[in-house]
């Protein structure tokens, strides 16, 4: 075959696909195609705006690195991170609610015991942050890992600042108590940029879009027996919960980071200042029901 036109082109690129031995490449290939020429055909695109789209795919290629991946900035501004989460996460009754898992993830985070104070050398408003674990609907979970990580009062992470703070600080790892509980100490966070100096910031400014992310605390939950929990728990009143650049706020994951008073705390610690409290009970989806509800094994 061959001297194609924009009338028989997409046939022929399918039926040359068609030949994949794996299906799902060939189902995969097949959207792919027709998705692709349909987004041409209805835009119909310039040369130069063509060019320019393989420029910007190029230059977003180019600003990844070990420390920065451009691509899942894209994916995430985009909505397509949050869509394949929702598609990959569909949750029964008293389960939590997923987000995506943003790009400061650090697997090895140090274990530290319940009521440890987390912010390093940080500093900021106090937080105390308490909550359980629990199967949905269900009894607690004792023993469940409870990874957390968050930015500080200025909206950085500590891995953008291991040159000036040395360490890692406000990310840890915890298990819950025989009754499915957690508590910790860290410092408040503050709502922050995406990295925007690169192709996806100069995208989010032509699409009239800014880069900012609402206050929030990371948590990676596991149990055995249960699907791995990958959420973020936003502070309730922040600007920008209706426009977080990466879609992620859903209203359940919403709650008051409560001003508390100097005095006693909840878990017993004397506080000679104000501080903050953020308390979140989470479900967890049981292995059985995520197979019920078809999802991909991740």
């Amino acid at each position: 075959m061959r001297n194609f036109d924009e009338a028989t082109i997409t046939d022929a690129v399918l039926q040359r696909v068609r030949a994949a031995k794996d299906d799902r490449i060939r189902q995969v290939s097949e959207a792919l195609v027709r998705h692709m020429h349909a987004f041409v055909r209805e835009i119909e695109p310039t040369q130069t705006e063509w060019e320019a789209g393989i420029d910007f795919l190029t230059r977003t290629g180019q600003m990844c690195d070990d420390k920065r991946h451009e691509f899942i900035l894209l994916s995430d501004t985009l909505g397509v991170s949050m869509l394949v989460d929702a598609i990959n996460h569909r949750t029964p009754e008293g389960a939590t609610e997923t987000t995506v898992l943003g790009p400061f993830y650090v697997q090895r985070a140090p274990e530290h015991p319940l009521g440890a104070d987390i912010s390093g050398t940080m500093e900021g408003a106090p937080l105390l942050v308490t909550g359980t674990v629990s199967a949905a609907g269900g009894k607690p979970l004792a023993g469940a890992v409870v990874d957390v990580w968050h930015s500080d009062n200025d909206g950085y992470y500590d891995v953008q600042q291991l040159d000036e703070i040395g360490d890692l600080a406000m990310r840890a790892r915890f298990r819950t108590d025989e009754n499915g509980r957690f508590w910790f100490w860290s410092i408040k966070p503050a709502a922050y940029p995406i990295p925007h100096d690169g192709p996806v910031g100069k995208m989010l400014e032509a699409q009239g879009r800014h880069p900012w992310r609402p206050a929030h605390v990371h948590f990676m939950i596991a149990a055995p027996g249960h699907q791995t929990l990958v959420t973020h728990v936003f502070a309730a009143g922040d600007p920008y919960l209706d426009s977080d650049v990466v879609f992620g706020v859903k209203d359940s994951l919403i709650r008051e980071f409560a001003g508390m008073p100097a005095g006693t705390a909840v878990v017993g610690r004397e506080m000679a200042q104000p501080y903050y409290h953020l308390n979140y009970d989470f479900g967890l989806k049981a292995n059985s029901e995520a197979r019920r509800t078809g999802e991909r094994a991740a």
